[in-house]
Formats: structure tokens, sequence, C-alpha cells
């Protein structure tokens, strides 16, 4: 279940900050409203700059609250949407299965991320659009290979007709539990319990700021 805009009690054990990067219509906010509140705009327009949503689920009986970042593909928000990688301990790197060369940015996507973020993120490379098979430009051993390559989880998902979207979330959120988890088993001597900074090789629990509603006039499809 997705958050509700009155929801911002701390009944949570972890917040993960998780972004979307990917080209511009490949998908990433219906992505994320599918999985944050089970919709799908189909005349939903391109994002400017960066929007979020959260939900809260449970993994391995922790609580655990996913802040999700969207972050606009125009080549023009980029110097915008790169700070935005700072702090975040997971990302989706969406291409569109019917579009070839989305899935060629994939390699610069992953090449600014590495410029940006934490050395440790979890990333998944998903192939959003799995419901326009008849129109497929990007065969899925060809991602999955390349996702085995570079140490990426790897999914093919469809916003539209919502197949695979909770397991896509929920393999990252959980992989990046278990990676936690090590860290904080690794730090166990170290000093405090629950505010300890991600440098520190810990994840960073902070109280989430309101919910962002994804505008019609704003989002990506």
């Amino acid at each position: 279940m997705s958050d509700t805009a009155d929801d911002y009690s701390y009944d949570y054990e972890y917040l993960f900050k998780i972004v979307l990067i990917g080209d511009s219509s490949v998908g990433k906010t219906n992505l994320l409203s599918r999985f944050t509140r089970d919709e799908f705009n189909p005349d939903s327009r391109a994002t400017i700059g960066v929007e979020f949503a959260t939900r809260t689920l449970e993994i391995n009986g922790k609580r655990i609250k996913a802040q999700i970042w969207d972050t606009a593909g125009q080549e023009r928000y980029r110097a915008i949407t790169a700070a935005y990688y700072r702090g975040a301990v997971g990302a989706l790197v969406v291409y569109d299965i019917s579009n070839s060369d989305s899935y060629e940015s994939v390699s610069r996507w992953l090449k600014e991320m590495k410029e940006h973020a934490d050395a440790n993120i979890v990333i998944a490379l998903v192939g959003n659009k799995s419901d326009l098979e008849h129109l497929r430009a990007v065969p899925t051993e060809e991602a999955k290979n390349f996702a085995a390559e570079h140490n990426l989880l790897f999914t093919e998902a469809s916003a539209l007709n919502a197949d695979n979207v909770e397991f896509t979330f929920h393999q990252l959120i959980k992989s990046i539990y278990e990676m936690v988890s090590k860290r904080k088993f690794d730090m166990d001597g170290a000093e405090g319990s629950g505010n300890r900074d991600l440098n520190s090789k810990t994840i960073t629990l902070t109280p989430a700021p309101k919910d962002k509603k994804v505008s019609k006039n704003s989002n990506c499809c």
C-alpha cells in the first residue's frame, strides 16, 4: 500500500532513497505511479526537473520506506538532476524495449551515475513497455547479458499492464536492504545506532519530506 498524504509518522526502520533514470519517454513516471499508487496515465507528459513519491513495505520483517525520485530525461535538466544522486542507495536505469536508442543510452547513464553516486549503490536495469513485444527493438538476452556484465539486476516490465512492476521494485529494495544490513553488521562497533551517514558505510535514516503529487501536466510516460 502506498503512503497517504497524512502518513508521515516514522513507523519505518529504514528510509532508502532510490532514483529513476533513463531517457525521456521510456516510462519512468508511470513505473513510479504504478508502484506507489497503482495508477497509469496514458496522456502523461515529460517530467520537469525532479519529483518523488514514497511507498512503505516490509522486507524480511523490517518496515522500509522507499523514497523514489523521478528524474527528467531531457539533456537540459542534466545539471539539475545530477545533484539528486547524492544520498541514493538504489537506482533503476530504465529503457524502452521498443526504442533501441534508449537502450544505447544506458551506458551513458551508468557513466553519469558512477561520477555522482555512491560507489556501492545498487542498480537495476529495467526494460519497460514489455507490452510492446510486437515492436521489440532490444533483445531480452542482449540486455540480460549487458546487466550481468555490469553487475546489475535485470527485469523487463510494463507500467501499462503492471507486469513485473512490483517484482522490479521489490527486487531492488530487497537487494539494498541486504547490502545495508551487511554494512551495519560490518560496522557493528561503529558509534550510533540509527543516524549513521552513508559515507560511513551504513544507511542514513532521515525524516521523509512531504510527497509531491505527480500532476498530469508534469509526468513522463
